[in-house]
C-alpha cells in the first residue's frame, strides 16, 4: 500500500470488540428506505476522532451489529452521524430506533480518504447510489479548508429523484461558487428537470487538470470500475484514483475474514484503496 494512505485511528475501547454506549439524538428520513442517525455518547464526553472515510460498528442490543460509514462533519466532537439504508434485519432495527434509545458504537475503524495528498490539486468526487454518505465527510473537509485545493467537482447519481439523499443540503452546495455539484438520475418522470443518465455519462463534462487531479469514488463496484476507467482515459493516473470498498464486514479488526478482498481485508486495510492496487481484483468475479 502506498505511503500516502492515512493510518487508521485506534479503536477507543479497551477491547476491540466492546461497544461504547451511545444514544439516538435524532433520526431523519432521507428516502423511503434510508435514514440518517445522529448519535451521541451517553457519558456526554467527546466522540473519538475519525478520518473522513472511516466507519463504525453500530450495535442494536438484542439484534446485532453492522458496519456503517461515518457521514457527518469530522470536526464535530459532540456526535457521530450515520446514513443507513434499510437492507436487512440490523439496518431495519436501526431505522426504527427512536430518540433516546441506546446504541452500541465501536470504532472508528479502517483507513480514510487521503485528503492530505489532495492538497494543491483539483479534486473529483463521484458517488453512486448510497455512495454519497461516505464521501460527505471528505467534502466537509475540503470546504472547510477550501484554499488548500483547486477545483472541486462532485458528481452524484441515484436511481430516481426519490432516491437522492441530503436533498436540501445538495441544493445549498449547488449554490456555492467554489464548488461544482452535478446530480443525475437513472430514470425520472416529468417532475424532474435535472440530468438523466448514468453517473459515468457526466464525466466528459467534469473540469480538471488531468496531471494534477485526485479522484475519490464511492458506489456500486461496477460504477466505480467504469468511472475509474473513464477518468483514466481522460488522463488521471490510476495512482491518483481512490475507491471505497464496503463489503460484508463483521468484526472490523481483520479476524473473521468475511470482508477479504484479494490479499487484503477491507475492514483493516480499507475501506479506502488506491485504484491501481485493487484494479485487477475488481475485474475478478470470484472475489
Amino acid at each position: 500500500m502506498a505511503s500516502d494512505v492515512p493510518s487508521p485511528s485506534p479503536a477507543p475501547s479497551s477491547h476491540p470488540l466492546a461497544p461504547a454506549p451511545y444514544f439516538v439524538r435524532r433520526q431523519t428520513a432521507e428516502t423511503g428506505d434510508t435514514n440518517t442517525l445522529v448519535l451521541a455518547p451517553m457519558d456526554g464526553g467527546p466522540v473519538p476522532p475519525a478520518l473522513p472515510g472511516q466507519f463504525n460498528m453500530l450495535y442494536v442490543f438484542g439484534v446485532g451489529e453492522a458496519a456503517i460509514s461515518l457521514s457527518g462533519d469530522p470536526t464535530d466532537s459532540t456526535q457521530v452521524v450515520h446514513t443507513v439504508r434499510n437492507a436487512g434485519r440490523i439496518t431495519a432495527a436501526l431505522a426504527q430506533l427512536p430518540p433516546g434509545k441506546a446504541v452500541g458504537v465501536r470504532g472508528p475503524y479502517g483507513r480514510g480518504w487521503p485528503v492530505d495528498a489532495a492538497a494543491g490539486r483539483d479534486v473529483v468526487l463521484m458517488a453512486g447510489g448510497l455512495g454519497l454518505p461516505p464521501l460527505r465527510p471528505v467534502l466537509y473537509h475540503f470546504l472547510s479548508h477550501r484554499a488548500q485545493y483547486g477545483r472541486i467537482e462532485v458528481v452524484y447519481g441515484a436511481r430516481t429523484p426519490k432516491d437522492l439523499v441530503y436533498y436540501d443540503q445538495i441544493q445549498e452546495w449547488r449554490q456555492r461558487s467554489d464548488l461544482r455539484f452535478q446530480v443525475t438520475v437513472d430514470a425520472a418522470d416529468r417532475s424532474w428537470y435535472g440530468d438523466v443518465g448514468l453517473v459515468t455519462a457526466r464525466i466528459p463534462d467534469v473540469r480538471f487538470e488531468p496531471g494534477n487531479t485526485i479522484a475519490f469514488l464511492c458506489g456500486p463496484e461496477i460504477m466505480m470500475k467504469y468511472a475509474a476507467r473513464d477518468l483514466e482515459a481522460r488522463g488521471i493516473p490510476r495512482s491518483s484514483i481512490w475507491i471505497s470498498m464496503e463489503r460484508n464486514m463483521k468484526c472490523a479488526v481483520g479476524i473473521c475474514g468475511h470482508c477479504q478482498f484479494g490479499p487484503e481485508f477491507v475492514c483493516r486495510d480499507g475501506p479506502v484503496f488506491r485504484y491501481d492496487v485493487v484494479r485487477d481484483w475488481l475485474a475478478a468475479r470470484e472475489i
